[in-house]
């Protein structure tokens, strides 16, 4: 059983920082690829960055330049730095590990960038 745990949301100022965690914990041999999604209410989930384990790295347009992603293998965990945030980066954010070819999703963390 693979269990993923978020942590790091919470409420920031526009232009603030956030750093978002997700450790990947059980029977786990390899993790090609982990990363973040992100979805608002009556929208579909998005990918937001995903790294793999030759830390090739991908980013949706929207957060190119302010969000990095990085992992670190020896603890199955997967970081993302969000800075220079704006309101619409406000959403539920969710860990994405692959592992032996499946998806497994973490229990999603809320991000509320306001004044």
């Amino acid at each position: 059983q693979v269990q993923l745990v978020e942590s790091g949301g919470g409420l920031v100022q526009p232009g603030g920082s956030l750093r978002l965690s997700c450790a990947a914990s059980g029977s786990i041999f390899a993790i090609p690829a982990m990363g973040w999604y992100r979805q608002a209410p009556g929208k579909q989930r998005e990918l937001v960055a995903i790294i793999t384990n030759g830390d090739n790295t991908n980013y949706a347009d929207s957060v190119k330049g302010r969000f990095t992603i990085s992992r670190d293998n020896a603890k199955n965990t997967v970081y993302l730095q969000m800075n220079s945030l704006k309101p619409e980066d406000t959403d539920v954010y969710y860990c994405y590990a692959q592992i032996g070819g499946y998806a497994y999703w973490g229990q999603g963390t809320q991000v509320t960038v306001s004044s």
